[in-house]
């Protein structure tokens, strides 16, 4: 019925979304979702282009960077992926993912992320560490993250500056290494308190 993958897929999305009344939120995964499975690139791949032009304009498109688990995203990339996608892209990150290999445990601070993204994304979906209690410093450190950020998306223009008015942890600078020393004392804490509650 249809000349492509690409066309079927963009279809059948179009129709569920409008079948359900245009949701704010409506998310739709390619198939190629990073750039290591694009051929040969992003913005050369017929896949995504026929996604980019036949696709509406409310559904959102996830995204994980350059690999399926990207240790960096840059800004570049991420305008060659809304370039070709005519919108900005959703990443689903899995820097801390570890439901491929559960005998690795990801504890180090948010980090390969380039000041000033907020802008260029739709949004950002953590995708965590299987072990719910592991997640606190991925978690924590993404909200220091987010927070310096917030000055880049005050200032769209001026990417990573601080806003005139900021509170707060300085916004537009992030610190991998502070983030891992806040993020550990409140889990300290946090490991504290639950020490205490009856039962423990």
């Amino acid at each position: 019925v249809f000349p492509s993958l690409a066309q079927a897929q963009a279809s059948v999305a179009n129709e569920v979304y409008r079948e359900l009344g245009q949701p704010s939120v409506f998310l739709f995964c390619p198939t190629e979702y990073c750039s290591s499975l694009c051929s040969p690139s992003p913005s050369q791949s017929c896949y995504l282009l026929t996604l980019g032009q036949e696709l509406l304009p409310g559904i959102g498109v996830i995204w994980t960077g350059p690999k399926v688990v990207s240790q960096e995203l840059s800004a570049t990339l991420l305008e060659e992926v809304e370039g070709v996608l005519r919108r900005r892209p959703i990443i689903w990150d899995n820097l801390y993912a570890n439901d491929y290999d559960c005998r690795r445990v990801f504890l180090g601070p948010y980090m390969g992320r380039a000041p000033g993204l907020m802008p260029r994304l739709h949004g950002l979906l953590l995708n965590p560490n299987c072990e719910l209690q592991a997640n606190f410093i991925p978690i924590h450190t993404l909200g220091s993250w987010f927070q310096s950020e917030l000055g880049s998306c005050a200032y769209p223009d001026h990417a990573g500056m601080e806003a005139a008015d900021s509170q707060g942890p300085q916004k537009g600078t992030y610190s991998p290494q502070e983030a891992l020393e806040l993020a550990l004392h409140d889990w300290v804490a946090e490991i504290n308190q639950q020490a205490l509650e009856p039962g423990r």
